[in-house]
């Protein structure tokens, strides 16, 4: 069976995971240009389930969030938090845990991308045109402020999760 969004999604998990083990292929420096990439990358990813995906299933059961939103939710304000400060060993490692979880609630077989599309049914090609047209989100610099580490690990916390 053909599911445009659940395919279309899920590669781009799979592109995104590479660039992230690309960052961490060598041992003893973090390559910086697919760390980059991943970040832009994971933030439009976020951006298109957010802005596209979440308002277009609550539209279509009548205003009601599907029931996995809030953790979905809750999942993108940490994964964000930990985009914020340079990376480290214990962002990445926290970040390959959150994903790990996070990426199977939107694939796994009844998951957040397969019920958007029940949802859309034949409409679901229309709704992939709207998630390739979201545009990448600019990025800012880094953060090193020591403040900053705070923040990312009570969003992480908030999310159920713990940093590495």
């Amino acid at each position: 069976m053909h599911r445009p969004v659940s395919e279309f999604m899920a590669a781009d998990h799979d592109r995104l995971d590479e660039l992230l083990a690309r960052t961490l292929s060598d041992p003893e420096h973090f390559d910086l240009s697919a760390y980059g990439q991943f970040r832009s990358g994971i933030l439009r990813h976020i951006s298109m389930e957010e802005k596209v995906l979440l308002p277009e299933a609550a539209r279509l059961r009548g205003g009601v969030p599907l029931p996995i939103a809030e953790r979905i939710r809750l999942d993108h304000g940490a994964i964000t938090a930990l985009m914020v400060p340079p990376p480290s060993r214990a962002v990445l490692d926290t970040l390959r845990a959150i994903l790990s979880v996070h990426n199977a609630l939107e694939e796994q077989e009844g998951g957040m991308y397969q019920l958007c599309e029940q949802l859309t049914g034949d409409s679901a090609e229309a709704l992939l045109a709207r998630l390739k047209a979201v545009v990448e989100v600019p990025l800012r610099p880094h953060n090193t402020d020591p403040a900053v580490m705070a923040s990312v690990r009570r969003a992480v916390e908030r999310a159920g999760y713990a940093m590495k």
